[in-house]
């Protein structure tokens, strides 16, 4: 077919959120994960921004739509369209800015108020290549993430470190609960179950099995 292209081809999409603190590298997570890129002069940006990746998980193609909060969070002004609709989030801090991991739960709650209740969450704490200023240990990360059911794991996103790990992490989980809810409503019901090409997934009530085994720490 002429104009086709590849990328245009999924099986299902999932909106992802990025937020925290302005300055703990959401922006270059996101360049990271998407385009390989990172740049050590990036500026806050204006305005929401997006940014998509495609990814085989079990065979299927799972297209990521990942939202910035692109400087929005400085003005505490990220409104709940930034989050209607999404399935996942990466609640990023700045290993060597205490500051950043205190605000976490601020974030937390700003995010359980605007999302169902059982959306998919990750950790990250983000800018591990600066070992010698961390202020932020990785033990203090994971009892955080232990203690409010979420995904952890820290990443550079200077040194590409768990970058695509947390992304593919995060979608694996998302797509299992989605899949596990399709065979539950068993054979007669799984066509109705399976989403058509392209719907956006609302994780609703399945997200809880995982919650019970615990969070994944690394």
């Amino acid at each position: 077919m002429a104009g086709y292209r590849a990328e245009d081809e999924y099986d299902y999409l999932f909106k992802l959120v990025l937020i925290g603190d302005s300055g703990v590298g959401k922006s270059n997570l996101l360049s990271r994960f998407t385009r390989n890129e990172f740049n050590l002069e990036s500026k806050s940006t204006i305005g929401v921004e997006f940014a998509t990746k495609s990814l085989k998980i079990d065979g299927k193609v799972i297209k990521a739509q990942i939202w910035d909060t692109a400087g929005q969070e400085r003005y505490r002004a990220i409104t709940s369209a930034y989050y209607r609709g999404a399935v996942g989030a990466l609640l990023v801090y700045d290993v060597t800015r205490h500051t950043t991991f205190e605000n976490v739960m601020r974030w937390l709650k700003e995010l359980r108020d605007h999302t169902d209740p059982n959306i998919v969450l990750m950790l990250i704490g983000n800018k591990s290549d600066l070992r010698h200023l961390v202020a932020v240990s990785t033990d203090d990360g994971k009892a955080l993430a232990e203690r409010e059911s979420l995904y952890f794991m820290e990443t550079s996103a200077l040194e590409a470190t768990n970058v695509e790990s947390a992304f593919t992490e995060l979608l694996t989980q998302i797509y299992r609960i989605v899949s596990k809810r399709a065979v539950e409503a068993g054979v007669e019901g799984a066509a109705s179950a399976i989403p058509s090409k392209g719907q956006t997934i609302n994780v609703k009530d399945d997200v809880s099995a995982w919650k019970k085994i615990g969070c994944c720490s690394r």
